[in-house]
């Protein structure tokens, strides 16, 4: 039968289809690549004419698949006409299984419910019957691709100089997920603000800083913190606007515009404020040479509380 034919030759002609799209595509592009405005015709002729022809390749499938069901039936009805029931069941048109099933039937190779007696075998188990069944052939492919998979990646990655082994794999993740973690603390601390910030005195954050000091507030405050014509002695306990770590933090964030002291929010991170404001605040009773003499007012900690982050004043 010429048109049972066809259906054998479904997936050709759908490859046939897919070719001829993708080489008018690609001419398309070709052509597009060639004028002034090559960059924007090429983006929206592999987008557009792309799916156009994957549209037309889909419809002209679905067509064919048709017409080719429909010939079936109208060749059934002449055959019944002409030569009885008997005709198509030779030619096993009356029972013919779409194409889904017969691929899920080839993928699979079951075998039919009613030729199932002929794979039994012979041991009982309480009425339960076993089927020698054969491997289904793509469980079969997947598990030689495995193998030949594993063998490519223990010689690729364990036995030559191109891929990573496990263990290196596993100390970059590490190294990436550290950068991560501190990434996220960087965040965090950087949320600080004047109502959250507490003294710190680790070495590290006191070093960083006396080196931001150093560079951004000696002009006005001097080397050492003692002060000169332009900002007040910060080693005293005297303070214009408060000598509390809060206090310290946020005239840092802020300022104080009608007496030069700028804002300093928008250059330094927060994080980097509570630093400056910590080795600030460490500069207490230094006694630096030529200190300026003490402005303000006198502040001191409450004795029960020794953190820094609460001054009363006095």
């Amino acid at each position: 039968m010429v048109m049972r034919n066809i259906e054998t030759k479904y997936p050709l002609i759908l490859i046939f289809l897919l070719t001829a799209a993708a080489v008018c595509g690609q001419d398309a592009t070709e052509t597009a690549a060639q004028s002034p405005n090559a960059t924007a015709l090429t983006w929206m002729l592999e987008n557009i004419v792309l799916i156009l022809a994957g549209l037309v390749v889909f419809g002209a499938f679905m067509a064919v698949f048709y017409m080719n069901n429909m010939l079936l039936q109208v060749q059934k009805i002449k055959l019944l006409q002409e030569h009885g029931v008997e005709v198509l069941e030779e030619v096993k048109l009356l029972d013919e299984k779409p194409l889904w099933q017969k691929f899920l039937q080839l993928a699979e190779k079951r075998v039919p419910i009613e030729k199932e007696k002929d794979i039994l075998m012979d041991h009982d188990y309480d009425g339960i019957r076993e089927l020698d069944n054969v491997l289904p052939p793509w469980w079969v492919a997947m598990f030689y691709v495995t193998i030949a998979f594993g063998v490519f990646y223990l010689g690729y990655h364990h036995f030559s100089d191109n891929g990573l082994s496990s263990a290196q794999e596993y100390e970059l993740a590490m190294e990436e997920a550290q950068k991560e973690v501190k990434a996220y603390l960087a965040k965090q601390s950087d949320a600080v603000d004047e109502t959250s910030v507490v003294m710190l005195t680790d070495a590290t954050d006191l070093g960083i800083g006396e080196s931001i000091f150093q560079t951004k507030c000696t002009p006005c405050h001097g080397l050492y913190g003692e002060g000169n014509s332009i900002g007040p002695n910060l080693t005293d306990q005297y303070w214009l606007h408060g000598g509390g770590i809060k206090e310290v933090f946020s005239t840092i964030k802020y300022g104080v515009p009608e007496k030069g002291m700028i804002s300093w929010k928008s250059q330094i991170r927060a994080s980097d404020m509570q630093k400056v404001a910590s080795y600030i605040l460490s500069l207490q009773g230094t006694n630096p040479p030529n200190a300026k003499e003490p402005q303000g007012d006198l502040w001191e900690e409450k004795a029960d509380e020794k953190s820094g982050d609460e001054l009363s004043l006095k």
